[in-house]
């Protein structure tokens, strides 16, 4: 899965271990979760960390919801769910790897 680099412009907030935003393992990298959005630092400016295209999430047999014991995260217009490094979100019926 690739992700978009898509630059956080008028991003004056700088994220690290004590802003008060979830950070969330990413690869190589860690986002930071701000207003339903997820940032990374990159080239000396935020960009907005966004896969590229729909990675279905294989084999994922727990279900997540608000009593799994996962931190949630919010992510536009829904919940992700952190797992094992990964973010998950609720899809049609499958989860979907962020």
């Amino acid at each position: 899965m690739t992700t978009l680099h898509e630059e956080h412009t008028a991003h004056e907030h700088d994220h690290g271990p004590t802003c008060g935003h979830a950070e969330v393992p990413h690869g190589d990298h860690v986002d930071y979760a701000h207003d339903g959005h997820l940032h990374r630092a990159h080239s000396g400016h935020w960009d907005e960390c966004e896969p590229s295209g729909h990675t279905a999430h294989g084999s994922h047999e727990h279900r997540h919801d608000e009593n799994c014991g996962h931190a949630r995260v919010r992510h536009g217009d829904h919940v992700d769910y952190l797992h094992d490094g990964h973010r998950h979100a609720a899809h049609d019926g499958h989860w979907d790897d962020h």
